[in-house]
């Protein structure tokens, strides 16, 4: 019997945590009192980019800039759509500055860079999900925004209110395990009370096969993950999630990056994925 899990070859941009730290609280996750081990945090991030390249992945770096100790979450920096880029405008007066030197990273690989006007977090709020964005909003992003990307991308987007502040971007909440390019509307896992009541109920109409996380695989950053449609490079503690996407075929890659935890941050974070146009 055939493999049901196709595997597709991805292009992913990260930035090294040369200045990774925790300087100010802005989510529920930061401690800025609780010390960063910066050589393990190193050790952490150097194994999530040899798990990616030894399942074929193409992974290129940004250099880091000293004074950005989140420029490491290279996901929020922007969202790439067939070759689109839609840039970041951050919440954060903090984290504002890392938006140029991803911008020019961008700009030298050859891609033209879209400024949003309004907050947005690009891949923590804004997932790709076959023919849709799934667009998140209630702490940062607004819809604003979710209504600038659709006009960019010119794709319909779908948006869904977060409710919890542990889930203060959609990639914390949500990840997508199969994106639809082997046909079909793709498949998702999230956590269903990390969502406002009306959000819940557009996730099961939409996918009604979802795998749906409890509230300890999600606190464990087990929906900060990333999935090549039959691998997913999951957090180590997530055991009961990485159970269950086993038992449906799918290929759990333990990855721990939990020194990037004490930021609010794991494996997607770390992770920016460059959508160009398929052949």
């Amino acid at each position: 019997m055939p493999d049901p899990r196709v595997p597709r070859r991805r292009r992913y941009l990260v930035c090294e945590p040369r200045h990774f730290d925790v300087q100010y609280a802005i989510n529920p996750w930061m401690r800025p009192d609780a010390p960063v081990d910066t050589g393990l945090a190193q050790a952490q991030w150097r194994a999530l980019v040899e798990s990616y390249e030894s399942h074929g992945h193409t992974v290129e770096t940004v250099a880091p800039v000293p004074g950005l100790p989140d420029m490491v979450f290279a996901a929020n920096s922007a969202l790439v759509v067939e070759g689109r880029v839609f840039g970041s405008l951050f919440h954060a007066p903090e984290r504002r500055p890392e938006s140029l030197p991803y911008e020019t990273w961008f700009k030298g690989a050859g891609f033209e860079v879209h400024h949003p006007e309004s907050v947005c977090e690009g891949e923590g709020d804004l997932v790709p999900a076959g023919r849709w964005i799934l667009a998140g909003t209630g702490f940062r992003t607004t819809r604003e925004a979710h209504r600038e990307a659709q006009e960019h991308f010119g794709m319909p987007v779908v948006s869904l209110t977060l409710v919890d502040p542990y889930f203060y971007h959609l990639d914390t909440a949500l990840f997508v395990l199969d994106d639809g390019a082997q046909g079909g509307d793709g498949n998702i896992a999230y956590y269903p009370e990390a969502f406002s009541p009306g959000s819940r109920e557009v996730l099961a109409r939409l996918y009604p096969r979802a795998v749906r996380a409890t509230r300890e695989d999600a606190m464990a950053f087990g929906l900060n993950s990333v999935s090549d449609g039959k691998h997913v490079f999951i957090a180590p503690e997530a055991t009961g999630l990485a159970d269950r996407l086993a038992g449906l075929g799918y290929v759990p890659v333990p990855v721990d990056l939990s020194e990037f935890h004490k930021a609010g941050g794991g494996i997607k974070c770390c992770t920016q994925e460059i959508r160009e146009i398929r052949s």
